[in-house]
């Protein structure tokens, strides 16, 4: 079993192998869908991989889950408290994360499942098309109030209710 560390980056991420207390090999890795699956196929499935919580953290840690026993997503702020460095690069940034998570020092976050992040993304589709909806009522309004169209008694834009999928939203007029 190897803990591997990774610095990542935009567009690469600089990896340290850590096996038996030594680091045995380094290598930059760029963070391109097609080539971090191949780097993800050299690694053991019974391979730890650590990483920082960085912009695109989450999909480095949803390309290699499949291919290790886990991906540890660590706290940037509390490793950065833990590993203070007079010299900082990328390859020490790997190499602290790796030793860190071996030595049961690794401040973890929380990662979302597959479920629950696809329920955030229908959550936030919904709650968009919701505020289309409102700023497009909003708009016509605005140009009736503005062509002295006198406010209409019933309900313009059809009933109050309306269904989104499974879920029943009151929007008046």
């Amino acid at each position: 079993m190897a803990i591997i560390g990774m610095d990542i980056h935009r567009s690469f991420a600089q990896a340290a192998f850590l096996q038996d207390g030594q680091i045995k090999r380094e290598v930059r890795v760029d963070l391109v869908h097609d080539r971090l699956v191949k780097f993800a196929r050299a690694l053991s499935g019974d391979d730890e991989v650590v990483i920082e919580a960085t912009g695109n953290s989450a999909a480095v840690e949803r390309v290699l889950r499949p291919f290790v026993r886990r991906v540890i997503v660590a706290n940037p702020r509390m490793v950065r408290a833990i590993a203070y460095a007079r010299v900082k690069t990328d390859k020490i940034d790997a190499v602290i994360l790796a030793k860190l998570h071996a030595g049961g020092f690794l401040p973890e976050v929380w990662v979302a499942d597959d479920d629950t992040q696809r329920r955030r993304c229908q959550t936030a589709e919904r709650m968009g098309t919701l505020e289309q909806m409102v700023r497009t009522k909003g708009r016509i309004h605005a140009i009736l109030h503005a062509n002295l169209v006198p406010k209409y008694a019933g309900h313009l834009f059809g009933s109050s209710l309306f269904h989104v999928g499974d879920y029943m939203f009151i929007v008046g007029n």
